[in-house]
């Protein structure tokens, strides 16, 4: 086709508009082969200014890039289709009808894209009519395939999911779940689980899940726990991960179910129960609660399982013939709070009474309110939202006293002081008390160990552990306070000793790979972690696991660092291993093991102090 005068001066004129054009593009690949044609390896890169165009040295070709195309179109096909021109499908719901264009809908909708492109017999009619969305929905995502936007409420959020879900739309879906999970409500959380186990979306299926679990005592009083069906009552209440205080949460949960209507639900009774860790509940509460339920009176099954709970407390040598299931102990690991680093030392090895916090929302550290004591070597405890400093070192001597911490009223109080003075020592919350097991007096290891009760601030004395443990680590599991490894002042330990505090005895357990003293222990996930630590010739960086089930250690992935006086936390699903001592300088490092892919990352490091802190989790509102 000839080029006329008129024509050229188009071209001539179009040309100058484009370098007349605000070029905020920075970068044009121009070509340097012959004959217009190039190769991947015979372009460069060359930068670009404004309103500047950039030739090759043969003139052959150039790219030329408009960056707000894209962004500028989408606006006027919008436009176009208000106007109602140009389009070539309707989409009909109910009386409801929606002009539109196909290839606006296929380029952004996965669903319309394999309609429209595979031969289907929708793809060349002009109306084609939609089930399973409603209709306000699907507006609304036909307005979201021209902006980009769509507004998420709570009057719209499930019949959107549902829409997204239906025309694969990911994204939307996602949002509408995030929407959800901010929404999460005692009154309301089992309906959302519902509604997501309906649409398959694992994600807000896991996060009301924790969310159940984290507030199961809220979630049980509120009207959907009774409405739910037997099976999904036994589904629920048969999670170990269940944040309970005690069992009788569960069995009070329970009978109000039942009573919700009795007539027709006092058959499951038998079955509920037997779902229910009746052992696990005190001997006052079998007496004076369980068996005095008339429906349990009345029930010979309901009879056997409670002479069971009863001969677990009155015969504890016949405990190992009860059920595993109904002794198992519940375990909520996936505690969202605030990290407290407390006291330990500063980088030149001097005791602190430093507090500082780490939020895992915005990944910082930040200073809380200091003890009244200079701290290091302390023991740490967190139980009914309070965090408890028990004993250390101050610098010159050991100590006795506590500090109790209150983050509603941001500061510290005085307990009552332990019996005797303890540095190096461990301590773990089970129950209703606070186990101090072992440490320093300044004179010599020791074995003792003393139990507080928070709400009466007293302490009264336990059985002994078998040996002199000082730098031990000490952590609950499955209703016994476990003690690892530590030293006598002659000897590293590699073994691990259990307290029950039902018979009031130790048991020694299977020992740790390693020798390990100054190490760190946490629980998660219903097993037992120690890392780090000293074993009389090296710091180490190796951390292993103990699983009750099969009364074995087994190596995992070891930290990137030597920790030798390392604090352990278990946060968010992950251990937090802070602070420690290398074996030539105070640590202020902080990393977190991810138990799914089995791996260590280093986070941000602690601003103040220089290692051997102590530290405690305070459970914050859930956030996911």
């Amino acid at each position: 086709m000839s080029s006329s005068p008129s024509s050229l001066e188009d071209g001539v004129r179009l040309l100058g508009t484009v370098e007349r054009c605000d070029c905020s593009r920075k970068v044009v690949a121009v070509g340097t082969g012959s004959g217009g044609t190039g190769t991947a390896g015979s372009s460069k890169m060359i930068e670009m200014q404004p309103a500047e165009l950039s030739e090759t040295e043969d003139n052959s070709y150039m790219y030329f890039r408009q960056e707000g195309l894209f962004a500028n179109s989408f606006p006027k096909m919008k436009e176009i289709r208000r106007m109602g021109k140009l389009c070539d499908v309707t989409l009909k719901v109910d009386s409801h009808s929606f002009s539109a264009h196909r290839i606006v809908l296929a380029a952004t909708i996965p669903y319309f894209y394999a309609m429209f492109t595979h031969n289907m017999a929708e793809s060349r009619i002009k109306e084609i009519t939609m089930k399973e969305i409603e209709p306000m929905a699907l507006e609304s995502l036909i307005n979201f395939a021209y902006s980009g936007l769509v507004k998420i409420d709570t009057q719209n959020v499930q019949s959107l999911m549902v829409g997204a879900s239906f025309l694969q739309l990911n994204e939307v879906r996602d949002a509408c779940a995030k929407f959800l999970k901010r929404k999460f409500h005692p009154q309301n959380v089992l309906g959302i689980r519902q509604f997501a186990d309906t649409l398959g979306c694992s994600k807000l299926i896991v996060s009301a899940d924790r969310y159940i679990h984290q507030h199961f005592s809220k979630v049980a009083a509120g009207d959907e726990f009774v409405a739910l069906s037997y099976s999904e009552l036994i589904d629920v209440i048969g999670r170990d991960e269940l944040n309970v205080k005690s069992e009788e949460c569960i069995f009070e949960a329970c009978m109000r179910w039942v009573k919700h209507e009795q007539e027709t639900r006092s058959e499951y009774l038998p079955l509920i129960l037997a779902n229910i860790r009746l052992p696990l509940l005190s001997p006052q509460f079998l007496a004076d609660s369980v068996a005095t339920e008339e429906l349990i009176k009345t029930s010979h099954k309901c009879r056997d399982l409670l002479d069971e709970a009863r001969d677990f407390h009155l015969m504890p040598e016949r405990r190992a013939l009860v059920s595993t299931t109904r002794t198992r102990p519940r375990c909520f690991d996936f505690v969202v709070g605030l990290i407290f680093a407390v006291g330990g030392l500063t980088k030149n090895g001097e005791s602190v009474s430093t507090v500082e916090i780490y939020n895992p929302a915005t990944k910082e550290w930040s200073m809380g309110e200091a003890m009244t004591m200079l701290r290091s070597r302390v023991g740490v405890a967190v139980t009914n939202g309070k965090l408890y400093a028990f004993g250390g070192f101050n610098g010159t001597e050991r100590l006795s006293t506590v500090e109790i911490y209150d983050p509603r009223k941001h500061r510290w109080s005085q307990g009552t002081a332990m019996r005797c003075k303890r540095s190096a020592v461990g301590v773990a919350a089970l129950e209703d008390y606070v186990y101090v097991c072992g440490g320093y007096d300044g004179v010599t290891s020791l074995s003792t160990v003393e139990r507080y009760c928070p709400k009466t601030d007293g302490w009264s004395t336990v059985a002994p552990m078998m040996k002199y443990r000082s730098a031990g680590g000490v952590a609950a599991l499955g209703g016994y306070v476990y003690a690892l490894g530590g030293h006598d002042g002659l000897s590293i330990f590699d073994t691990v000793e259990r307290y029950d505090p039902f018979s009031d005895t130790w048991t020694k357990v299977v020992s740790m790979l390693n020798r390990r003293c100054r190490l760190g222990v946490a629980t998660l996930g219903n097993k037992l972690y120690a890392c780090g630590g000293y074993d009389g010739n090296s710091f180490l960086r190796s951390v292993e696991v103990y699983d009750p089930v099969k009364n074995s250690w087994s190596l995992i992935a070891p930290m990137n660092v030597k920790r030798s006086r390392v604090a352990l936390a278990a946060n968010m699903g992950k251990l937090w291993a802070i602070g420690g001592y290398d074996g030539e300088s105070n640590l202020s490092t902080v990393e977190v093991y991810d138990p799914k892919t089995n791996t260590w990352t280093f986070v941000a490091p602690m601003k103040h102090h220089g290692g051997g802190v102590g530290c405690g989790v305070i459970p914050t509102p859930f956030q996911d």
